[in-house]
């Protein structure tokens, strides 16, 4: 399959998706792979009400669902859960999950790589947002910091290199696997006793001196 190029946008997803699994990251983008598990179709669930397009105003904050967003710079496209726009001029994305609420960096890349478009569609700082956890019906606030500006540029970076290389990365194996949609797909028991099993026969065959 033919790797995009430098002027291909990349979606606001591959973060997230590069971010929990480089490999997973390649699959979906590099492969189109996807596949359905318990956890995409409850994330699906959740995201059935903000993925359809409208806004509804709620004491002067007008909340935009499924906004279309992306970056010039960065060589971003995506669309947002939900955006509000406060009467002070305030800009306050929000990120659907359907997990507990509970602390993710894979999540708050793909949210700020958000803010980041947002304040370059708008030219008006984004100093927040928040991941909504549907299971807890929580919020949880995440500032918009420079530490977290430069991992999504950072992020970007890698993803373009790994969509222009065509290559999958090796899979982890590790407790990630459990709950990704692209197990069967991915095989990572397979292929690391492959790999363990080519070690041994070098380490069978390595004679000392």
């Amino acid at each position: 399959m033919a790797a995009g190029t430098d002027d291909d946008p990349i979606m606001l997803s591959a973060l997230q998706h590069w971010s929990y699994c480089p490999r997973q990251c390649a699959l979906i983008h590099l492969e189109q792979a996807f596949d359905e598990n318990v956890h995409t179709m409850r994330g699906n669930a959740v995201h059935k009400r903000v993925d359809d397009p409208g806004f509804e105003t709620f004491e002067g904050v007008r909340s935009e669902r499924s906004l279309p967003v992306w970056s010039d710079q960065l060589g971003l496209i995506g669309k947002c859960d939900v955006v509000e726009f406060h009467p002070d001029g305030k800009i306050h994305p929000v990120e659907y999950k359907h997990g507990k609420k509970r602390a993710k960096i894979h999540d708050d890349l793909q949210l700020a790589a958000q803010a980041m478009c947002l304040e370059e569609m708008t030219g008006k700082p984004i100093t927040h947002g928040s991941i909504y956890h549907h299971s807890s019906r929580r919020r949880r606030e995440v500032a918009i910091t420079a530490t977290l500006r430069t991992q999504v540029e950072k992020a970007v970076a890698s993803i373009r290199l790994l969509l222009a290389s065509g290559t999958l990365p090796p899979p982890v194996n590790d407790a990630r696997c459990r709950e990704c949609s692209l197990k069967d797909i991915c095989q990572p028991e397979v292929l690391a006793q492959k790999s363990n099993y080519r070690t041994a026969q070098m380490e069978l065959f390595t004679i000392d001196d």
